[in-house]
């Protein structure tokens, strides 16, 4: 099929892409690479298409499908996208992506080239021709060219270039078409994964999402404003994580299958349902946590198990249940109760939790038969703000009566952390002493080693140590002095010989017992009394959920290790945004896939690639040790280990910069 008949195909609306397929993720090198291609009349592969009756078609894009068999693009739709979009100069009506890596191309008529458009080196230079002009034009713009260019020798050359780059449109794709009544969406999808092996498979999600949409067309972009609703308020949520809380309360399962025979109007009440139950979560876990953003949100696979409770009640919850179901939510986040078979775990719970009897009671029974309750010290033993534990050091500074050493007076649970932040992690024992005397990065990160404070307090202690023998060089006797009650009330061991520098790690030590009982205790205070559940696990118990955490889950290797390091993440995160590609994921846990054991804490990532589908995994290593390179690099990922060289690979490998190019833009 000529290249100008498919277009053509797609405007009519005989030719689309189908739901499930992700959204367009080419870059300017890849399409320059194709046209370059097509121009030299080099092989390009072919299409796979899915010839399907248009009636009941699950599709993309808001325009009208042509009655009778359509075509739906299932490989081919980046070249077919790119096509369309610089030689029509638009974006198709199915598109979902950026539309800079199509716009501007330029072909050099002397060096039958082809690059975009760059203002110094092209400005003056009327051999570079606007490849979207010409294709609309047609023929009109080999006359309008020979006007411009008569008595140039070459005249005819050009021409002639011109003409074949106009051809291009005449070429034809050998289209490949499954076809019949027994190649349901589920089949087509198989199909899909299997000629898509070497880029991102769908997921269960995709493909529950895509027959969402075909009979709630705008069921994507509603679930996608929902996840952004949250994303303003600091909450970082996907799709699947969405969709997932929408089953969990419509249908009582985590399979996203139980979706697949509901009307559009039952998808649309369950996700007002779902929305209504995550957003009571998260009120009562800020509120009652003090968990108000997304860095200290752990657990949040809880969240579906959760909203299929609450939407399950038939009374109102009492202050007392929420602060039950609140305990159930921070010991599935601190033993990592969802980190591996998500929707195995989930069903297990669900069933336990809507058994006969009290449903809270049951879901925190099978928890402590699973793991226990019981906070121990060496549970605080991780290192870096990615910790396991770090949520609920944060979580302890906000729940109790924690005080800031500065001001002593005002607690800091009316304090926050996060966009507009009023509270800075603060090291103990400040990291430049600590490496003066030789202490590695996990020792001088250690969890219990941090602290909350005011910015202005942490910038006033700057790096004086907690106990010294010159008085200029030490701030604990200042904060003992002005406020007796600020240093115990964030867990300071009172034996001042854990106060210097040489006793540091035996101060990790005793820290965490205090951290350990604290945390202990407030767990108490949320059951309100009942001590059934602070217990060990009963030995023997049989439980066929997922195998529990050992301790070394807690010393995980990798993580970000102060707020500077952690803003530099960010300000390079925005500079992904800006270049349009997707921001990567901070704190990223690397778990072994099949027993779900933490690995390794990237500090940023991009499991998918920037380009979803099209380039490998992607990992920002800051300040890292060889070993956790290593397990990076095992489980298939690039690495840098600085932001330049990340950026440097950004513009020149997945933008198709060159560097003059890349600094105009």
């Amino acid at each position: 099929m000529q290249i100008s008949n498919i277009l053509d195909y797609i405007d009519k609306g005989h030719m689309a892409l189908p739901e499930f397929q992700r959204g367009y993720v080419w870059n300017r090198g890849q399409v320059r690479g194709l046209f370059n291609s097509l121009y030299h009349r080099y092989p390009v592969g072919g299409l796979l298409v899915w010839a399907t009756e248009s009636k009941g078609a699950q599709y993309r894009g808001h325009d009208q499908l042509a009655p009778g068999v359509v075509k739906l693009l299932l490989d081919g739709q980046q070249r077919i996208t790119s096509l369309y979009g610089v030689i029509r100069g638009k974006p198709p009506a199915f598109f979902d992506g950026s539309s800079w890596a199509f716009t501007d191309l330029r072909f050099h008529l002397e060096e039958e080239t082809f690059e975009f458009y760059q203002p110094v080196k092209m400005r003056d230079d009327p051999l570079w021709v606007d490849v979207t002009d010409v294709m609309r034009k047609g023929h009109h713009a080999t006359e309008e060219y020979a006007t411009k260019m008569s008595g140039n020798p070459k005249m005819g050359l050009y021409i002639a270039r011109l003409s074949r780059l106009l051809g291009i449109t005449g070429l034809d794709f050998h289209v490949e078409e499954i076809t019949g009544e027994d190649k349901s969406i589920d089949v087509v999808v198989e199909i899909f994964n299997r000629v898509n092996s070497s880029g991102t498979k769908l997921s269960k999600g995709d493909l529950a999402l895509a027959k969402i949409c075909a009979d709630w067309p705008d069921a994507r972009n509603e679930l996608k404003q929902q996840i952004k609703t949250w994303s303003d308020r600091g909450y970082s949520f996907d799709l699947d994580w969405l969709l997932r809380s929408v089953n969990t309360v419509l249908t009582g399962e985590a399979q996203f299958s139980f979706l697949h025979d509901k009307t559009a109007e039952e998808i649309q009440d369950g996700l007002k349902r779902a929305v209504k139950r995550i957003d009571t979560c998260l009120t009562q876990i800020a509120d009652r946590l003090g968990l108000d953003h997304d860095r200290v949100l752990f657990g949040r696979y809880a969240f579906p198990v959760m909203a299929r409770y609450l939407d399950t009640r038939s009374t109102p919850m009492s202050s007392e249940e929420y602060d039950k179901l609140l305990f159930w939510f921070i010991q599935a986040g601190m033993w990592g109760r969802f980190s591996n078979s998500t929707e195995t775990t989930m069903n297990q719970d669900i069933a336990v939790m809507e058994a006969a009897g009290d449903s809270l009671d049951n879901l925190i029974e099978r928890l402590r038969l699973w793991h226990g309750t019981l906070v121990e010290p060496g549970h605080f033993t991780g290192w870096s703000l990615g910790a396991r534990f770090y949520p609920v050091l944060y979580m302890l500074t906000r729940m109790g009566g924690a005080r800031d050493w500065g001001e002593g007076g005002p607690r800091l649970k009316n304090y926050m952390l996060g966009k507009m932040s009023q509270l800075e992690v603060h090291h103990i024992f400040p990291k430049s002493r600590l490496y003066e005397r030789g202490f590695d990065k996990s020792a001088v990160n250690d969890l219990a080693n941090f602290c909350f404070l005011k910015k202005d307090t942490n910038l006033h202690i700057s790096n004086r140590l907690p106990l010294s023998d010159r008085p200029k060089d030490e701030y604990f006797p200042e904060v003992l002095a002005n406020h007796p009650e600020a240093l115990a009330s964030q867990w300071i061991p009172e034996d001042k010989n854990l106060w210097r520098v040489e006793n540091y790690l035996d101060f990790l030590e005793a820290r965490r017992e205090l951290l350990a009982a604290e945390t202990n205790r407030h767990l108490q205070e949320l059951l309100h009394g009942d001590k059934r559940w602070l217990l060990e696990p009963t030995e023997g118990a049989e439980t066929s959920a997922p195998a529990p955490p050992e301790l070394e889950t807690f010393r995980v290797k990798g993580g970000i290790q102060d707020e500077e390091e952690e803003l530099r993440l960010r300000q390079c995160n925005v500079w992904v945004a800006r270049q349009g590609l997707p921001e990567g994921e901070l704190l990223h846990e690397l778990s072994d896939f099949e027993s779900g054991r933490p690995l390794a804490v990237i500090d940023l990532a991009w499991p998918k690639g920037l380009q979803e589908g099209y380039s490998e995994p992607v990992a920002l290593l800051i300040d890292e040790d060889r070993e956790t390179q290593e397990i990076v690099h095992r489980a298939g990922y690039r690495f840098f280990t600085d932001t330049e060289g990340f950026q440097r690979y950004v513009r020149q490998e997945v933008l198709d910069l060159e560097e003059a190019e890349a600094r105009v833009v």
